[in-house]
């Protein structure tokens, strides 16, 4: 049996700011079911962005809502049910074996002391095989390659059942096969998604939407085929983009030292 697509939510941004310049206020909206691609630079305010999302920290000024909610004024298990994150990096020392990994995304939608039930067991089985973990399942966590354990970390999303879902570089750990699936799989849950990526190709066939940033200040937000074009590329990552079709970039670097010609 299949498990029902989890309800997509609203994310609005309005003036969300944090620390001393790190990240200038940023406002959107994103629709519900819309995947937005974060991009820019290294230093560019990404993660921090996404943390502000997912509640790991209070804006400096500004609200994060949530269907119309403000996510600090709500209950932090409130939250949780709704809102998943999916981090760069893992740890590598957990004793839990996958399937008890994944199930930790139950965990917010459980009573106070309450076990696991039937319909919990259910989505975990379900999530390992979205991920096509299902022989992992009794592996030790810390025994998995760094991509084993990303696709895990999916997976505990997957089983929150969350209207929104964070990544921050979802597939640094993945190779172009798993980069692919992971993405689809993604795109295909239904909810929400906010995800930082690098590979601007990667984006361009993933995203409905990128927010552009750089140094902390936001340079363009839109619809992926309207703001990521060959100019805005150059101003936030100071490269020459030249398209390929519809779906692909080729990047040089600028030739800033043009020998004169001689006469």
């Amino acid at each position: 049996m299949s498990c029902p697509a989890p309800l997509p939510a609203t994310l609005t941004l309005e003036q969300v700011s944090w620390g001393a310049g790190l990240l200038h206020p940023v406002s959107l909206t994103l629709a519900r079911g819309r995947v937005l691609g974060v991009l820019g630079a290294n230093g560019a305010g990404k993660s921090t962005l996404l943390r502000l999302i997912y509640r790991f920290h209070t804006p400096k000024s500004g609200r994060v809502l949530l269907d119309g909610a403000d996510i600090h004024a709500t209950p932090a298990r409130k939250v949780a049910q709704r809102v998943a994150a999916v981090l760069q990096e893992q740890p590598t020392d957990f004793a839990l074996t996958v399937a008890e990994i994944v199930a930790l995304g139950r965990a917010p939608h459980r009573r106070a002391l309450a076990g696991p039930s039937a319909h919990d067991a259910h989505i975990v089985e379900h999530a390992l095989d979205r991920m096509s973990l299902r022989a992992f399942a009794s592996r030790p966590f810390g025994t998995l390659s760094g991509g084993e354990r990303q696709r895990v970390m999916v997976a505990r999303a997957l089983a929150q059942e969350p209207g929104l879902i964070v990544l921050d570089e979802p597939t640094n750990h993945l190779d172009i096969r798993h980069q692919l699936e992971v993405l689809r799989l993604v795109r295909g849950l239904g909810a929400t998604v906010v995800a930082s990526l690098h590979d601007l190709n990667l984006v361009r066939g993933f995203a409905d939407d990128v927010l552009v940033l750089k140094d902390g200040q936001p340079l363009a937000f839109g619809p992926v085929t309207d703001v990521l074009t060959p100019d805005l590329i150059a101003r936030a990552f100071g490269v020459r983009a030249q398209a390929r079709g519809p779906a692909r970039f080729d990047f040089s670097l600028f030739d800033d030292m043009q020998p004169e010609k001689q006469a």
